[in-house]
């Protein structure tokens, strides 16, 4: 008998990132990867709480366990999608069910693309676009694009009240081992892996006019973060928040690593073969 490739990884609970405010973490990679990828969440527990994107499907036993030990689910008013990639969308439609209070807080382009895959009625959907505001209670909540994206339905989400700005996919970067917060990375592990982050993700910063991107940039940076959150990458806090948002500024002709490749592949593929071959005891 072989065995199958372990998928144990290692948790990270919830990390509170300001009043009212939590991470939800996960990520992808760990074991097989080159690099592993965080894939993150947020729950802003307010007056009427908002969970913020739904993580990958894969991962919702876990992602349900640690937002619960927040919130019951019948308190939550607000499901905060910020865009239609399957990293943000896994847990839509089970979440909704669990949470009979909540309204499903999308756009109308992200519903649309979602298609037949969204199961949530129209009855329960807000479409909120790019610069508006979204009361929650004690909160104001911004839609707040920010200047990396990959998807034409993106928008972030900044508290007025605490200053955290949800930045999707953006300030994103690879980490060696699961990371909670940017400041455990040296600074140019964390320069060049925002850096190399935004290009994967948008090569259209190659092609994009300068002036014009640097007002995509100066649009978050006149936020003032306190925290920068986001799917993709370790939290963001104190002096690092202006380095990032520098960093995703220069991030058009910055170096970057190069993408894996079919070397980097076929060292995966060694690796999961290397673990069935291995005799359970």
């Amino acid at each position: 008998m072989t065995a199958t490739i372990s998928s144990a990884k290692t948790h990270l609970p919830p990390t509170q990132v300001a009043r009212d405010t939590f991470v939800i973490h996960d990520h992808v990679g760990e074991g097989v990867a080159p690099a592993i990828v965080p894939v993150n969440s947020m729950l802003i527990r307010g007056a009427e709480p908002v969970v913020v994107d739904t993580g990958l499907a894969a991962n919702g036993d876990g992602f349900f366990a640690d937002l619960f030990a927040l919130v019951e689910p019948e308190d939550i008013r607000w499901v905060f999608v910020s865009h239609d990639d399957i990293d943000h969308t896994g847990n839509i439609d089970e979440l909704m069910e669990l949470a009979p209070n909540a309204t499903l807080v999308v756009n109308w382009f992200l519903q649309e693309r979602l298609g037949p895959t969204l199961s949530v009625s129209p009855l329960r959907q807000r479409w909120v676009g790019d610069n508006e505001v979204l009361d929650a209670g004690d909160r104001r909540l911004v839609a707040v694009r920010p200047p990396v994206y990959d998807s034409p339905t993106t928008r972030g989400l900044y508290d007025t009240t605490t200053g955290v700005y949800w930045a999707s996919d953006a300030f994103g970067t690879p980490v060696e081992t699961p990371t909670r917060d940017a400041a455990e990375l040296s600074p140019e592990m964390f320069e060049m892996g925002v850096a190399t982050f935004s290009r994967y993700l948008a090569p259209w910063l190659e092609i994009a006019d300068p002036a014009r991107y640097d007002m995509s940039v100066d649009r978050v940076a006149a936020l003032a973060p306190s925290v920068i959150a986001g799917c993709h990458g370790p939290i963001v806090s104190g002096r690092l928040v202006d380095r990032a948002i520098e960093v995703t500024r220069t991030a058009p002709t910055a170096p970057i690593l190069p993408q894996p490749d079919q070397q980097a592949l076929e060292a995966i593929q060694q690796q999961i073969l290397s673990v069935q071959d291995e005799p359970i005891c």
